[in-house]
Formats: structure tokens, C-alpha cells, sequence
């Protein structure tokens, strides 16, 4: 059947059209870019043609065969654009009319489009297009009496309002529109986008090759869930940064997009916003509700145990278990703190989450005073970090957002599944055998599979935990006389000796004091019911095997010479039973590689913690029905 393209189409999108909704045809499709999919169409309207770039939301189009050479679409909604000194027209909507049809016209390229020759198209074959007359959609073919084509939405062309009778547009004299977040392109010339920010990060300082600098970043959501990142450096910092505000909505225009760095940016956009010195930000005080507070993709905790390591999503589970918030030393000296808690729901599993930071103390002092007094709150997780070391665990970054008790069905049919029986279902752990209470990555091993397992000969040290009995100490050179000076805000911990005058010299300080530090360097043997390992344990896991300080014991063995309570200290510490946490590392003695077991931290056995840490890995031996 005949088909009626919209006449002069393309002469109406370049001359700022973008309402009239024009039939066209696409006479060539090309994918083009090689680290992202992206087409670029050829559009006729039967007289001219000019390229279109097809926005990345619609590639499923092409990909499956929806719209291919010769389809007839609809553009639904457009823009035309000046990239590189040539016009190109953006689709970001489009429907397909006909998918396929032969090529209407011998149509030419449009004066100013491409910088190439204008050669007309070869059709030497095909029919001439169907001229449109006075009637709306055109004149039926004379030739024979089918009905022609008469498309369902085509609006006549008409300027807009507020530019009528004004003469010529200057260039970026009309007010951009409001376009989907997920419509942005860098082919677009002008656009604006309103959205609510989800997400403001710290102010972060930089010094590079090209001088200090300073950047921040905030996330943006609209109405239809497109999400993007949008980043200010140094001047654009100063003008926005105070004026951005989580929670709030703001209209957001002329700014550059640049491909997103994946490493730092969690959100589904290819694309991210650069706010530069003539972007605007304008804050929308009337609230609209058709913009979500929040967004949230949760996993299941079964499925982040196949998930990759370092990469980011978002969870949500019922609190049963925070530990205190310890002092962590960062490898930059700087001291933060950590705190973990262990999340559970309906999949079966339970998974470690550690908080880092400010949320210790905020987020996390609530967690733990709830659980305390036996509340055990849902807590969502917004855009957490997936660790594999050791298993799976989930940490905080910087964009992450904790939610205590949210809305939202997903919560409500936590609450109920809890409520209704959950609370007493075991779970399995994705964290690799975590002891209740425990601390990070806490394995399990006996002394027998230390060895079976050969643990401590790969290039990074292995980290277990292992209960057994403390069986023999030595007591030759049980300590060591260490320097007590401080080396910024560690202590230096050397060796020292003792000179002609009496006092300590530290060969690293180059140093002499009166007193020196007396700390351990124990020598022990431990045993397991599957068998017996030599471990060494410095100053603090000496005081937790011995009870008392190194100090003491130097000057019974040295000063005083009691050998008698001495051994009675020694002796009544043998064949009692710790939970050891284990450094297993091989190094080089001589010319010979062995392994050495270093004892991290000692703690007595809480039995009420250790069965429960039984019965767990019995239930990992039975299969777990799970409850709806």
C-alpha cells in the first residue's frame, strides 16, 4: 500500500520543529562507537535525508529487528543538534510504523547536513514517492484503488507559543526542554532534566600534576527511574556545593556528559553530568510526587554469594547481630572506626555487613542499641561493596545510604516473614564460617588442616581461627627488651641493648634512655584434637596466654631469680582452651622456606557463641526448607 511520508520533514526538524511528529523512513542503519553500542540512522522524508543519532535507551529496537533499513517509523520525540559544524538529528522516542518497506523517493541529502558531496541515493528501480496535495496525508496512488496509509498521530507543524511572529531563533534563544534522564546523550546541544538528588558525597581535596583541586558529587533520580552522577570541580564546587541538598528536587541544565568511570560510579548510566561555569541549578519548590525519594535494585542475600568482588548493589535484611565499634588503623597511619553486623532474610543466608566511619557512630550506635533491647530492625542498604576475601561480605563507601525500618513492600514482607517464623530459622552464612560475635572473615580451621590444606604458601598470608589447648611454652627468651619511643603516633618497638653506661641505645631512634619496654616473643605449642602446631605470640596475645605483663615475668626470671613462682605462672597456664586468630605466612630462614604461624589475637571460648557456631555448621549438613 502506498505510504505518505510527512513532506519536508527534515527541512522542518532543522529549522527547530520539534512537536510535529513527522513519518519518516530510515534508508540506512549503522552501528557505530567501539566501547558502547550506538546506531546512526539515515532519515528521509522521500525529498531530503540527513543522519540521526538513535538514543542508547532505544538499541533493543534495532537489535531486535523492530526497525531495520527501510522502516517507516514515527518520531515521537526529537531534537536537532550541531555537532562538529553538522546537523544531526537526536531520537530519543520513536514508534515503528511498517518494519519493512521498499525505498520511497529518490531522496538527497540536505544542504548542510554533510560536509560530503550531495549525491542523490541510487534508486533507479523503485516507484517515485507518493506527492503529497492539499489533503492532509496526500492523494491516493491514480494507479489503483488500495487506501493509502494514514498514520494515527501526526499533528500539522506548528511553532511554538511563546515564539510566534518573533522572526528568526537566535542559537540557544529558546528555553531548553525538560528531557528523561535516560534521553541524555552528548549529541544533545541543549537539554534540561529535573530530578530529586538521592545521594551527596564529601567534599574530597586532590593535589595532581596539575596543581590542588577540589570535586564533589551528587546522584540524581527523575520520574521515570533514569538515574545519573553529576560532578563539580574546584570553581563550580563553590557555587553548589552548599546549595545541593539530599532529598530536594532541582531543574538542571547545560552541563557536559562524559562516559562514566565504572569504578567510582555504581549507577546504570553510561553517561555522566560535569557541571561547568554557565550550568544552572535551579531548586523546584513545589514538591513533586511523581519523582521517588529512592531507588532501590535488592539482591537477595543468596544471590550475592555468586556476585563479583568489588562490585555494587543494594540489599535488605533483618538485623540479628551488631558487635561494638572497634579503632581500625588504616594503612595511611589514619586511625577510623568499624563496626559489623549480620543481616539475615527469607533466602536461606545471612550476610556480614561492615560499616566504616561516621556510620559506626550514627547509624550503627542505633542498630546496636535496638538489637540490644531485642528489636531487630530491617536495614536497606543502598549502593554497598561486595568483598570476596574470604567469602562474602558487604562494606560501606562513601555513596552508601543506610535505611532503618524503610517503607516499601519489600520491607513489610520482611517484617511479616520474620514475625511469622523467620526469626527462628537458621540461616547459612555467605561470610565463610563467621562466628557469631566474631570478627571479619573468621575461618575455621583445626591444626590437622593448617597443614592438609597448606595454608600460608601463596604470596598473601592466610588468616584462620583455630580452638585448641595451650600444651608447652618456652621459656628461653620468652621477651625481648624493645624501645619505647614514640615514631609519630606508633612506638617505635626495636630491639635495644644495653651500653657500658647503663642505659638502653635504640639503633633505629639513635637514641639512649634510662627505661626500656619489656614485651613477648612467646614461643607455644598448641594442640587440637586432630593434632599439635608451634605458634609464636608477640606482646599483647603473651599477656592474654600468661595473664600478666612481660615486664613482671623478665624480672621473677632475671632480677629476682624466683624461678619457683616462675614456673608455677608458666604451669598454670598450660591445657587451657582459646579461640586462636592465626597469621599463617611462609618466609625465608637461611635458605630454607617454612611456615610460620603467628597468634593475632587470643580469646577465652564463649560456649553460649561456640554452640551456636556448632549448630550452624551441622545445619549446613542438612538441607534447609525455605519459609514463605
Amino acid at each position: 500500500m502506498p505510504v505518505n511520508l510527512t513532506r519536508n520533514a527534515i527541512s522542518m526538524i532543522n529549522s527547530g520543529d520539534v512537536n510535529s511528529r513527522p513519518l519518516v523512513q530510515v534508508v540506512d542503519i549503522k552501528l557505530i562507537g567501539n566501547s558502547q553500542e550506538r546506531y546512526r540512522f539515515l532519515l528521509s522524508d522521500s525529498e531530503s535525508t540527513q543522519h540521526a543519532m538513535l538514543a542508547t535507551q532505544l538499541n533493543e529496537q534495532v537489535r531486535s529487528g523492530r526497525v531495520k533499513k527501510g522502516s517507516i517509523i514515527q518520531l515521537i520525540d526529537y531534537i536537532c543538534s550541531t555537532v562538529q559544524n553538522r546537523r544531526i538529528i537526536v531520537v530519543l522516542n520513536m514508534e515503528t510504523i511498517i518494519p519493512e518497506y521498499e525505498i520511497i523517493g529518490n531522496p538527497k541529502v540536505i544542504t548542510g547536513s554533510e560536509p560530503e558531496t550531495n549525491k542523490p541515493m541510487p534508486n533507479n528501480n523503485l516507484e517515485p514517492s507518493v506527492r503529497s496535495t492539499n489533503n492532509r496525508y496526500g492523494a491516493q496512488a491514480p494507479a489503483n484503488n488500495t487506501q493509502s496509509f494514514r498514520p494515527t498521530i501526526q499533528p500539522a507543524y506548528q511553532p511554538p507559543p511563546n515564539y510566534k511572529i518573533q522572526g528568526p531563533i537566535m542559537k540557544n534563544e529558546a528555553p531548553a526542554r525538560i528531557i528523561p534522564i535516560a534521553a541524555l546523550n552528548p549529541y544533545q546541544g541543549r537539554w534540561a532534566i529535573k530530578a530529586r538528588v538521592t545521594a551527596k558525597g564529601d567534599l574530597r581535596r586532590y593535589n595532581n600534576a596539575r596543581g590542588d583541586g577540589k570535586v564533589f558529587s551528587f546522584d540524581l533520580l527523575d520520574s521515570d527511574g533514569g538515574e545519573i552522577r553529576v560532578t563539580c570541580f574546584n570553581a563550580v564546587v563553590d557555587r553548589f556545593y552548599t546549595v545541593i541538598e539530599v532529598g530536594k528536587v532541582y531543574l538542571i541544565s547545560k552541563g557536559s556528559l562524559k562516559p562514566a568511570k565504572k569504578n567510582f560510579n555504581h549507577l546504570k548510566n553510561e553517561w555522566e553530568i560535569f557541571l561547568e561555569s554557565n550550568s544552572t541549578v535551579e531548586l523546584c519548590s513545589d514538591e513533586d510526587g511523581s519523582i521517588p525519594r529512592q531507588q532501590f535494585s535488592f539482591r537477595p542475600i543468596s544471590e550475592i554469594e555468586s556476585a563479583e568482588n568489588d562490585s555494587i548493589l543494594d540489599v535488605i535484611g533483618i538485623v540479628i547481630s551488631v558487635n561494638p565499634s572497634v579503632p581500625i588503623l588504616r594503612k595511611n597511619g589514619m586511625e577510623t572506626q568499624r563496626r559489623i553486623l549480620n543481616l539475615k532474610d527469607a533466602s536461606g543466608k545471612s550476610v556480614e555487613v561492615t560499616l566504616w566511619g561516621d556510620f559506626c557512630n550514627k547509624e550503627g550506635q542505633k542498630l546496636q542499641e535496638m538489637v540490644d533491647s531485642g528489636v531487630f530492625p530491617v536495614l536497606a542498604v543502598k549502593a554497598g561493596k561486595v568483598n570476596d576475601f574470604n567469602g562474602k561480605s558487604i562494606g560501606t563507601i562513601s555513596s552508601t545510604q543506610l535505611f532503618i525500618d524503610p517503607d516499601g513492600p519489600e520491607a513489610q514482607g520482611l517484617r511479616n516473614w520474620f514475625e511469622s517464623g523467620g526469626r527462628n530459622t537458621a540461616s547459612i552464612s555467605i561470610s565463610r564460617e563467621i562466628m557469631p560475635g566474631g570478627s571479619k572473615n573468621e575461618i575455621r580451621k583445626t591444626l590437622a588442616q593448617i597443614k592438609e590444606e597448606g595454608l600460608g604458601r601463596s604470596d598473601k598470608p592466610d588468616w584462620v581461627t583455630a580452638k585448641a589447648s595451650v600444651v608447652f611454652i618456652k621459656t628461653d627468651n620468652f621477651c625481648y627488651t624493645a624501645c619505647p619511643l614514640m615514631i609519630g603516633d606508633r612506638q617505635c618497638n626495636k630491639k635495644v641493648t644495653q651500653s657500658s653506661n647503663k642505659r638502653w641505645l635504640c639503633d633505629r631512634c639513635n637514641q639512649e634512655f634510662e627505661e626500656c619496654d619489656y614485651r613477648y616473643l612467646l614461643q607455644v605449642q598448641i594442640q587440637d584434637h586432630t593434632g599439635l602446631t608451634w605458634v609464636t605470640a608477640f606482646q599483647e596475645a603473651g599477656e592474654d596466654i600468661l595473664g600478666c605483663l612481660a615486664k613482671e615475668m623478665y624480672l621473677l626470671k632475671y632480677e629476682l631469680q624466683d624461678d619457683t613462682r616462675f614456673g608455677e605462672i608458666i604451669r598454670s597456664r598450660l591445657f587451657h582452651q582459646y579461640l586462636f586468630r592465626l597469621k599463617i605466612k611462609e618466609e625465608l630462614y637461611g635458605d630454607e622456606q617454612r611456615v610460620k604461624i603467628t597468634v593475632v589475637k587470643v580469646d577465652n571460648v564463649n560456649y553460649t557463641a561456640e554452640s551456636r557456631y556448632l549448630l550452624d555448621t551441622v545445619t549446613k549438613k542438612i538441607p534447609i526448607k525455605k519459609q514463605f
